[in-house]
């Protein structure tokens, strides 16, 4: 029962984390983000945010430097919009299974053009 409730809180703001990312950000450091998942401790006192950016790696860290920097706005927004006891605590992570994916992708390309 506990569980599916961290569920639907980390499934919650991943949607609102998305919204405020993306409409009340004004940062110009944060790019084109995209919220891929959001992981939420058992207490609810943590919640670590996996994001996308599209861009180089110098775009990227400017962007994750950016959300640092915004992690108190972000996290009062969330408290408005999600009630909870105490807003858990935010960690911004980049989502390395993009990537992973594409690097998966290029090897079983790799290995069909050694085929032929």
């Amino acid at each position: 029962m506990a569980r599916l409730r961290v569920n639907r809180v980390a499934e919650q703001m991943k949607k609102e984390m998305s919204d405020i990312i993306e409409h009340r950000l004004k940062d110009p450091r944060v790019g084109f983000v995209t919220v891929t998942g959001v992981d939420v401790t058992g207490d609810l006192q943590d919640a670590t945010v996996y994001i996308s950016v599209l861009g180089d790696d110098e775009k990227k860290a400017a962007t994750l430097e950016g959300l640092n920097k915004a992690k108190g706005f972000v996290r009062t927004e969330i408290g408005k919009r999600i009630r909870l006891r105490k807003t858990p605590e935010i960690q911004f992570k980049f989502d390395q299974s993009m990537d992973y994916g594409s690097h998966i992708d290029r090897l079983i390309n790799d290995l069909h053009r050694s085929e032929d």
